[in-house]
């Protein structure tokens, strides 16, 4: 799903290309796309795109007279641009929007519709799209801190949930939590003590070293469609120091903990020769047992004969 980073980079490069322009023609090949009735879609033709924002995970592209186009690319949703006189792809697109210096188009993989459109009034509707997520750049650290432990998740899931902090997914969290080295299974309410007091502060100084390294060679492009790899990036994530971290760690440590916790059930397949392999009590008690049961066995044999 495109997140913060990613549509950061959507906005600086249709600030470019569509701000100023005018909105010929809006085109829909599914329906179900639009999710509002009021104003009619044929309300934006005709107007100049005035301004860009970013609402949560949303774009919102601002038209003369208070109208708001407001994209929820979703998961598979992704942004194309064709500019005025270059051939446009033959890919099939869900909408299509003609403006005076091109084209934008969006696309979504798969079969499942989950892209939507929304085309509201004024600042309030703007705002009633807004899940009121805080957002990381120019937050304090008061602020962050208490958005955090305003609910008792795991790290993962309070950084990724949009009513929380605006604008943060899977993969966006995921290398925030990387470069701050913390687990993501660790719950909010274990961050009151000194140690969870230094994660806390770790965490926006991640989120902000994670945004420097999207500051890529394709910032002045649209990206294309997602292979796993960003174009901002120009090239494969590199492995953040968390993971060799948590496997040279010593046993106190709290990653190497947690990690241990998750991964007990799992079967020991180092070679088994030339160590003794502890017995859990309830497999030493049903080892008695059989030992019991094959005496008895032996024994009624014996008398049989």
């Amino acid at each position: 799903m495109p997140e913060l980073p990613d549509l950061t980079v959507y906005l600086e490069a249709l600030q470019a290309r569509i701000v100023g322009a005018r909105l010929e023609q809006v085109q829909l090949a599914s329906p179900f796309l639009l999710r509002t009735v009021t104003p009619p879609l044929d309300a934006a033709r005709g107007r100049t795109v005035r301004e860009l924002r970013r609402v949560g995970k949303r774009l919102a592209i601002g038209l003369d007279g208070g109208l708001w186009l407001v994209l929820h690319l979703m998961i598979a949703g992704r942004l194309h641009w064709f500019a005025a006189g270059t051939p446009r792809s033959r890919r099939a697109a869900l909408a299509r929007f003609e403006f005076s210096s091109g084209t934008l188009t969006l696309t979504e993989a798969g079969s499942k519709r989950r892209a939507a459109l929304h085309l509201v009034e004024g600042e309030a509707g703007l705002q009633a799209q807004d899940p009121g997520g805080l957002e990381l750049q120019g937050a304090t650290l008061a602020q962050f801190a208490a958005r955090l432990r305003s609910a008792n998740h795991t790290l993962k899931r309070a950084l990724t949930d949009p009513r929380l902090f605006s604008g943060v997914g899977n993969a966006y969290g995921d290398e925030i939590l990387h470069a701050a080295r913390l687990s993501p299974v660790t719950l909010t309410r274990r961050i009151d003590d000194a140690a969870g007091r230094a994660a806390v502060r770790r965490l926006p100084r991640a989120a902000a070293a994670v945004d420097r390294a999207a500051a890529g060679p394709g910032r002045g492009r649209i990206p294309g469609e997602s292979h796993g790899v960003p174009h901002r990036h120009g090239g494969a994530r590199s492995l953040r120091a968390a993971v060799p971290g948590m496997r040279s760690a010593g046993a106190a440590h709290p990653l190497r903990r947690q990690r241990d916790q998750l991964l007990r059930a799992l079967p020991d397949r180092r070679p088994a020769a030339g160590r003794s392999r502890a017995v859990a009590p309830a497999e030493a008690g049903l080892a008695a047992q059989h030992r019991r049961a094959r005496a008895r066995r032996l024994t009624a044999a014996a008398a049989s004969r």
